[in-house]
């Protein structure tokens, strides 16, 4: 079987959220979010966070968290985000179908910018156009990168100066921690909003939406059962995000996918195939001709994300937190002998 590249939830669960949910299998629990795992959970990362004042829900996917978000906006308000942001490109017009208005910018590395943003909201006057209301980024971007400490203060400042609000979609939420050497209590300090990503990191499945805003906060749960987004078996991701937070096992897996991709940058480095963006997360887009691409493609998973001029290829690399140093060795070795030809 090629191993995969394409992504970083080709795996199951990691072993120690595999035992746990063994462990506690035959146990009966309150459904919906409510049993005493899902609660210890919520406690733990309000430890992290710092923050004793933030609500959190379980949520099946980034998808739904990012739709539940912009179930909070009233019919007239809009997002703003970037033009390669998830919402916009890579969720089948899952806000729109809400009703809610996307006000895409021109993405700088996969990120924008205050002064982008005051532009836009600055561009709409009055009631005839919507009123811009909701600032969504990704911690990390698609491309990979990510925002620091610094970055994330300015777009903050100026939310506050708007009356905006500031989600930050965390589906890669750990990789970007660790890369930053950021904490959850920047980010919690920061946003209004936001989530953990666990099924991109080592869980089966969910994630973790964190609201602070308490203007957000009331009848939550009603928006996510209106929307299709509240297992039943919420235990499940109960037991998932408590064995990640009673620990640093969250992070461990994070910085095992880091490690992993920062040796396969060299791999590629080595083989003189250039970034077409840096990003220090585990998500790597290369330039590579197209007629490596199809050798490569022969023993390894990829995903060809665009087209870069008429004889390369943008070509998307994901690490796992599964990673070993086995695959990372079997991939040097076969560029080796592929280029060496």
């Amino acid at each position: 079987m090629k191993y995969s590249f394409e992504n970083d939830y080709s795996e199951g669960a990691c072993k120690e959220i595999l035992e746990a949910l063994i462990r506690h299998n035959f146990e009966q629990n309150t459904g919906y979010g409510l049993d005493e795992h899902s609660l210890n959970a919520e406690k733990l990362i309000r430890k992290a966070c710092e923050h004793e004042d933030i609500d959190v829900h379980f949520i099946t996917g980034g998808t739904p968290c990012n739709v539940l978000a912009m179930n909070l906006l009233k019919p007239y308000e809009a997002v703003i985000c970037a033009d390669t942001g998830h919402i916009n490109v890579h969720e089948t017009g899952a806000v729109e179908h809400v009703g809610k208005k996307i006000l895409s910018i021109p993405n700088k590395e996969g990120k924008i910018t205050p002064e982008q943003i005051e532009e836009t909201v600055k561009k709409h006057t009055d009631e005839h156009m919507v009123l811009p209301r909701l600032v969504f980024i990704a911690q990390a971007s698609e491309l990979g990168t990510t925002y620091t400490i610094d970055e994330l203060l300015k777009i903050r400042e100026v939310c506050d100066r708007y009356n905006l609000y500031l989600y930050i979609d965390g589906a890669r939420l750990g990789s970007a921690l660790v890369a930053e050497n950021m904490s959850l209590k920047t980010i919690a300090d920061i946003a209004d909003l936001f989530y953990i990503g666990g099924t991109k990191n080592g869980a089966f499945i969910g994630e973790a939406m964190c609201i602070k805003n308490p203007s957000l906060k009331e009848n939550f749960r009603y928006i996510i059962k209106q929307n299709c987004s509240m297992l039943a078996k919420g235990f499940v991701c109960g037991i998932e995000f408590e064995k990640f937070f009673e620990s640093d096992l969250y992070f461990r897996l994070a910085q095992n996918a880091n490690a992993g991709a920062n040796e396969l940058r060299q791999i590629l480095f080595d083989h003189n195939i250039p970034e077409y963006v840096h990003s220090k997360t585990n998500q790597i887009f290369a330039i590579i001709e197209d007629s490596l691409i199809e050798e490569i493609q022969k023993e390894f998973k990829i995903q060809i994300w665009n087209k870069f001029d008429e004889n390369h290829s943008i070509v998307r690399f994901v690490t796992s937190w599964n990673i070993s140093e086995q695959n990372l060795v079997d991939f040097r070795n076969y560029l080796d002998s592929i280029i060496a030809k």
